[in-house]
């Protein structure tokens, strides 16, 4: 199945594995392919059946695709393919038909490998053309990034089934259907002390990778969405939901909602990233639930969100006692004048 590669083809490699990420961001299983031609990149391509609703829509079949359009031919036996993890029948079939002269991947695949795994197609010698296949190229990096999107899944999962606290709320996720909300990023814990069996739930962006983020919190008429351009961005982002917001746990009651409560979350979330934090992103109006924070403050202008992304947490007035209270608690009375001298 393996033979000895190039030392060009680690950093092919390198570049699938970023397609592997376009995958995952987009939440696809993340498997990235490049097609490789005379030592040039000429197509690549990520997983995308999910998104696109096409079965065959790896990211082997998308990155042939794309090569033989840019090629104009759909033989491409001048060129490698390079992809994160072993094809299945389907793509190794294909990359048969397109006559590859290589293919190379990096982590196996025990349960659907069609190059050694399960069945090896490309060592049947009756076929009229025989691919050289290569495995194991950076075959850990390819299988860790499978390994953190399976893990997070399967902790969304059981996130998802933490029982709703009878005195809050949660809004469901299809109430998100159709936006521009990148559930893909979504965590979640009850585990903080503050919280008392409620959920919390934060975006990140670093899809597992251990880089120090900044981390945004929203103001009174908005959530952590308000932040999908920071999101989308290179720099490691954190963007949180305190309770009553967003994809938080909603307490019905206003009383629940103290400032000192809020804080404390804040707080606690706070020392449970890791690495810490480099600095909290707020908009000014939260200053007062910040009073007591060590960690740099920037004070930013939050965007406005569209009518539909702002009111999709809150279904009904029951779902807002949060961003109810604290628009009277954070918002500052105006000073009462001084009694007049008779």
């Amino acid at each position: 199945m393996t033979e000895p590669h190039y030392p060009e083809d680690t950093g092919f490699m390198q570049l699938a594995l970023r397609q592997a990420q376009v995958a995952a961001d987009a939440g696809e299983v993340p498997v990235g392919a490049v097609v490789v031609r005379a030592g040039q990149v000429i197509a690549t391509g990520h997983n995308a059946p999910l998104g696109s609703h096409d079965p065959t829509a790896h990211a082997e079949v998308n990155a042939m695709r794309a090569a033989a359009q840019a090629m104009g031919n759909y033989r491409l036996d001048d060129c490698t393919l390079y992809v994160t993890l072993e094809p299945c029948a389907m793509c190794s079939g294909a990359a048969l038909h397109a006559r590859f002269k290589r293919v190379v991947f990096g982590a196996t695949e025990p349960k659907t490998g069609a190059a050694g795994s399960v069945l090896n197609l490309f060592e049947h010698a009756q076929i009229n053309h025989q691919t050289q296949v290569i495995g194991g190229v950076l075959a850990d990096e390819c299988a860790q990034v499978l390994q953190g999107f399976f893990e997070q899944r399967r902790a969304q999962q059981q996130l998802s089934k933490v029982p709703l606290r009878e005195d809050a709320l949660r809004t469901p996720d299809s109430a998100f259907d159709g936006l521009d909300v990148p559930l893909t990023m979504s965590h979640f814990t009850a585990g903080l002390p503050a919280l008392d069996g409620l959920r919390l739930h934060w975006f990140d962006n670093r899809q597992g990778a251990q880089a120090a983020p900044h981390v945004y919190l929203h103001g009174l008429d908005g959530w952590s969405a308000q932040y999908v351009p920071q999101l989308q961005s290179t720099q490691p982002v954190i963007a949180l939901d305190l309770p009553g917001f967003g994809l938080s746990d909603k307490p019905k009651k206003v009383a629940t909602h103290r400032l000192a409560w809020h804080a404390q979350v804040l707080n606690e979330f706070l020392a449970s990233v890791q690495p810490a934090p480099v600095a909290l992103h707020a908009p000014r109006v939260m200053a007062p639930l910040l009073a007591k924070l060590a960690l740099p403050i920037h004070w930013v202008e939050t965007p406005a969100l569209s009518a539909d992304l702002r009111d999709a947490p809150y279904p009904d007035r029951g779902h807002m006692a949060g961003p109810r209270a604290l628009s009277t608690l954070l918002v500052a009375p105006a000073p009462t004048p001084p009694p007049k001298r008779r």
